[in-house]
């Protein structure tokens, strides 16, 4: 019961503090400022098995890391096209992770219905840290990174990612992967987003 409260009462304060934020950050630019940092990004969180999986692993794809929650209607409704994009991206070098800002328990029931087909790794306040890891201000979910091959920040989106989003996503996947653009191209590439 107590747990239940618990995690009502933080759904609707980030709900709240989400929208609030959302609308008054949605003229500021969520790029890391100056150069891309010397030392690739990276943290280690547990995959639903309960593994320490790190995501220097995937290093050698473009990745988007999805920050979500079970309780937030925006990250749910990103889960079909995130799961359609894993399907059909592998060629681009483009791998969906998920970050579940949440209760293993409650993400491991979640999962069982959602079928996911790429990996997700739980934490809370540790999820937390690793988004703030990007440089970014880590003010509500959904909030999306986009990550070089070689670790490198190219994109933070704060809010629900759409299919037109992803097919910009995708094309610069598959121009770094084909060695058409460079990170500087890939950001400016992906600005609009």
């Amino acid at each position: 019961m107590k747990k239940s409260l618990a995690v009502a009462i933080l759904m609707i304060a980030m709900l709240a503090g989400g929208y609030l934020l959302r609308h008054q950050l949605s003229a500021r630019h969520t790029e890391p400022s100056g150069a891309p940092a010397e030392a690739p990004l990276d943290f280690t969180l547990a995959d639903l098995a309960g593994n320490r999986r790190s995501l220097s692993e995937w290093r050698g794809q473009v990745l988007l890391v999805n920050f979500w929650a079970t309780w937030c209607a925006p990250c749910r409704r990103e889960i079909p096209l995130l799961k359609a994009t894993e399907a059909q991206q592998a060629e681009n070098h483009l791998q969906v992770i998920g970050v579940a800002v949440d209760f293993t328990e409650d993400v491991l029931a979640y999962a069982k219905e959602a079928e996911f087909n790429y990996p997700i790794l739980v934490g809370q306040q540790d999820a937390i840290a690793a988004a703030e890891s990007s440089g970014i201000e880590f003010v509500g979910m959904p909030f999306t990174l986009v990550i070089s091959a070689d670790g490198h920040l190219i994109k933070a989106h704060i809010g629900e990612i759409v299919a037109d989003d992803i097919e910009s996503i995708a094309a610069v996947a598959a121009g770094l992967s084909a060695g058409e653009l460079d990170l500087a191209a890939a950001k400016a590439a992906l600005q609009r987003l």
